[in-house]
């Protein structure tokens, strides 16, 4: 039976309603889940610059999230090593919180440097390590990171990398655990103190055990380590203020306990 055309654009706009009112009705109530999956995600990174990763697998995603809250503080701060408590209309700052794929749209100056401080076991003012948040453009999209510093502020005690859509099994290696590994035990800094960075070399399956500032390559996957190098560069001397600051503070307290 043939219908009219006002039966017909009736239909459709009762459709449509129908269905914008269960899409925004399932968008509701799928909200909080993907917030906790993306806090969940965020806090496993963060970890996995200081954890094992089979002690992470290990875990229950509860676990996580217990755990990170026992072990971890944070703070942000700009490019001058201040640290940033509140925003421009009187909210506060949460280094969890931070866009920084939004920040890096900004200028250095403008953005804010999320810092994650791993407490020590059983004795929360003790610090083993100090997490940094990287960001950057690998070959086709972003890339990003976490880097944990030893409390000397130069050594790298451990690196986790992520990737939007790097090559699988070219630049998307750059998440393995055996290509991370590469990092650790490097220094940030020369003996005089100057930033030198760490940086990926061209090729692949070369010792550089004796450079403290050179790591093995990604075979196939220039543009993506040179990615990984620029992003370490670029985001480690945006962090050197505040490293500077919390030096001078620890040689005060030296000095004041001698």
């Amino acid at each position: 039976m043939q219908q009219s055309n006002a039966y017909i654009i009736t239909f459709s706009v009762i459709l449509t309603v129908v269905l914008g009112l269960l899409l925004s009705g399932t968008s509701q109530v799928l909200a909080p889940i993907q917030k906790k999956a993306v806090e969940l995600d965020t806090k496993k990174q963060i970890l996995g610059a200081v954890l094992d990763a089979s002690q992470l697998r290990a875990m229950k995603a509860d676990e996580i999230l217990a755990f990170y809250d026992k072990r971890i503080s944070s703070k942000v701060v700009d490019i001058e090593g201040n640290v940033l408590e509140k925003d421009a209309d009187g909210n506060p700052i949460i280094a969890e919180n931070v866009n920084v794929a939004k920040n890096y749209k900004m200028a250095p100056e403008k953005r804010q440097y999320p810092i994650f401080i791993f407490h020590k076991e059983g004795n929360p003012d003790d610090v083993e390590a100090y997490i940094v948040q990287v960001y950057g453009a690998g070959l086709w999209d972003e890339i990003w990171g976490f880097l944990a510093l030893d409390t000397d502020l130069n050594t790298i005690a451990g690196v986790t990398f992520g990737h939007k859509s790097e090559t699988p099994g070219l630049g998307a290696r750059i998440t393995e655990g055996a290509v991370q590994n590469r990092f650790q035990g490097k220094k940030i800094f020369d003996e005089s103190g100057n930033f030198q960075s760490v940086a990926m070399q061209k090729g692949e399956g070369k010792d550089y055990s004796d450079d403290l500032h050179k790591v093995d390559g990604l075979s196939g996957a220039t543009i993506t380590a040179n990615g990984v190098n620029a992003m370490l560069n670029n985001y480690l001397r945006y962090y050197k203020a505040y490293f500077d600051k919390l030096k001078a503070s620890k040689s005060s307290e030296v000095v004041a306990l001698n």
